[in-house]
Parts: C-alpha cells; sequence; structure tokens
C-alpha cells in the first residue's frame, strides 16, 4: 500500500497558482503527493513541508528547494521565522486522517483492526484513546461525542462505555468497538462506529484547537494575492475554514471596522465547495467526503 493517497491532487495545486520563484508550506506533508507537484512547479522558490508525526519522515523529498519541519502546523509561524522567513506565496492543508493512519494497525485509528487504543498523530503526544475512553468523566465523554461526532444515540453510547470500564479497563479497539455494539443503530453499524473514532480522534489530536490556531496565523504570514488552500472532510472543521475564509473569524459574522468598511482578509477563489470526481471517489474512499477551499489573501 501506497503510505497516503493525496486527494483532489491537481485541484489543490491549480488553486495555489504557483509562482516559480514564490514561497510555499505544505501543512500536511505525509506521504508527500502534494509537495511533489508543488516542487515541480518551482524553479528558485523554495517549499516548506509540515508533518508532527515521526513516520514522514521517510517521505522526506531530496530537493534543495524543500525543507521539512517534523511539528505541529499550529506552531508553523514560528517555525517559518526560524528559517527567516516572514512572508509566503501560499499554503496547503489537507486536514483529517492519512491513508498511512488507517492502514497502520498499531496507530489504533481503525475499527477495522484490533490494536491498542491509541490515535495520537503525533507518537510522542502524552494523551492517547485509551485515556480518553477510561479516565474522562460523563460529561466531558458527552461533549465530545456530541460536537465532534455528531452522534445520536449518545446517551446510549456514553453510558455503555461507562458501564463496561467499571468491570474493566477498555484497552483494544475491538474492546471498544464490542462495548458499544448493542447501541450500534442497525444497518448503519460502520457509519456509527466510523463517527465514535472520529470523534475520540479529535479529542485526541486536538484537532480543531490546532486548526484554529493555524488559520489565525495564515492572515498573518501570505502576503496579498498569496493563496490559502484547504481540503477538508469533516462538517466542523469544514465550518471553520468556510467561516474564516468568508469573514475572518469562526463564527461567520461580518465585523466593521470604525468608519463602517466590512473587515476582509481574504477574497474567495470558489464560492461553492469543490468536491472529487467519481472517478477519484472510486480509486480513494478517502476522497469522498474531502471538499476544497480556495481562498485569496486581500
Amino acid at each position: 500500500m501506497p503510505y497516503h493517497l493525496p486527494v483532489l491532487l491537481k485541484e489543490s495545486i491549480d488553486g495555489l497558482h504557483i509562482k516559480p520563484h514564490g514561497t510555499y508550506v505544505d501543512l500536511t506533508f505525509g506521504g508527500g503527493g502534494h509537495s511533489k507537484e508543488i516542487l515541480k512547479k518551482l524553479e528558485n522558490g523554495k517549499l516548506f513541508g509540515f508533518d508532527q508525526d515521526s513516520d514522514a519522515k521517510r517521505n522526506i523529498i531530496d530537493s534543495q528547494n524543500f525543507i521539512f519541519v517534523n511539528g505541529n502546523f499550529q506552531y508553523f509561524k514560528n517555525f517559518l521565522k526560524y528559517h527567516k522567513v516572514e512572508k509566503i506565496d501560499g499554503i496547503l492543508a489537507d486536514l483529517g486522517l492519512s491513508s498511512h493512519h488507517i492502514d497502520e494497525p498499531e496507530r489504533g485509528f481503525s475499527f477495522r483492526f484490533d490494536a491498542k487504543l491509541d490515535m495520537r498523530m503525533n507518537s510522542e503526544a502524552k494523551l492517547t484513546a485509551f485515556d480518553i475512553i477510561n479516565d474522562y468523566d460523563e460529561e466531558d465523554l458527552y461533549r465530545i461525542f456530541k460536537e465532534y461526532g455528531e452522534i445520536k444515540p449518545l446517551y446510549a453510547l456514553v453510558n455503555s462505555i461507562l458501564s463496561a470500564r467499571q468491570e474493566r479497563k477498555i484497552k483494544t479497539t475491538f474492546q471498544l468497538v464490542e462495548t458499544i455494539e448493542s447501541v450500534a443503530p442497525k444497518h448503519k453499524e460502520h457509519k456509527f462506529y466510523a463517527q465514535v473514532f472520529q470523534a475520540i480522534r479529535i479529542e485526541v489530536n486536538k484537532e480543531i484547537e490546532v486548526l484554529k490556531k493555524m488559520l489565525l496565523q495564515t492572515k498573518d504570514v501570505l502576503k496579498p494575492g498569496g493563496r490559502l488552500v484547504v481540503i477538508s472532510y469533516h462538517s466542523l472543521e469544514d465550518r471553520l475554514v468556510k467561516n474564516f475564509m468568508k469573514s475572518g473569524n469562526f463564527e461567520g459574522k461580518q465585523e466593521k471596522d470604525d468608519f463602517g468598511n466590512i473587515t476582509r482578509y481574504f477574497k474567495l477563489i470558489n464560492k461553492k465547495i469543490i468536491v472529487p470526481s467519481d472517478e477519484e471517489n472510486e480509486k480513494n474512499t478517502r476522497a469522498r467526503s474531502a471538499k476544497l477551499r480556495i481562498a485569496e489573501k486581500i
């Protein structure tokens, strides 16, 4: 299996509107699929690839135009400053879970494989899925499954976990599935398990907080005319991206300055989201929920 299959590859690279001598950032390097295409269009330009997962190091591209940063993209502005870069021409972020994470059973991201409850994108981070399932109190479990999983049999789900962990620690992915299978909606079990695992993964990696921090930095580092290209997968992160691109905040509120002028940081390049073709969806199941948004710094 390839390390990672990039989604919406042509559409996202076209959206960056790459200048041969520009400076670009791939915030989710992974298998390097997007980065390789960016580098093809650079001459004396520079590309920074960020990834907090140490496994991504095996995919580092041998190019004088490429710099790999093994770090969380919530700190990307500081990393750029360290490399004496203040302003850049484009940012690409392919959010969510990579093919590699799904296909590596020992990482515990998938309910298809039996593994320890882990789900850390950064294997050196402290919080794991095991900690959440076994140590979070009732209120916090309600919160994550409601906000991050949008799960409807919410109380039944949480009660099944609370009850099971009184008998024994829930240590593996299969033990978790066994714990919650009685409350899974009939004929929709896989979707239900996917929602549960998604909610836990988002909490483990603090994905929403990290996404907000990253987006806020984009308006500071992009040059006027620079492009922000984001691929999202679930409605919660897509809503944040959409609102930020349209209004500069996460609530989607149009704010005005002292003279009554609407404060804008970006203009939308595509007013309607770009989604994968039927052909891409057939080749890559991860693509089926992908949404591409492109904005240009004013």
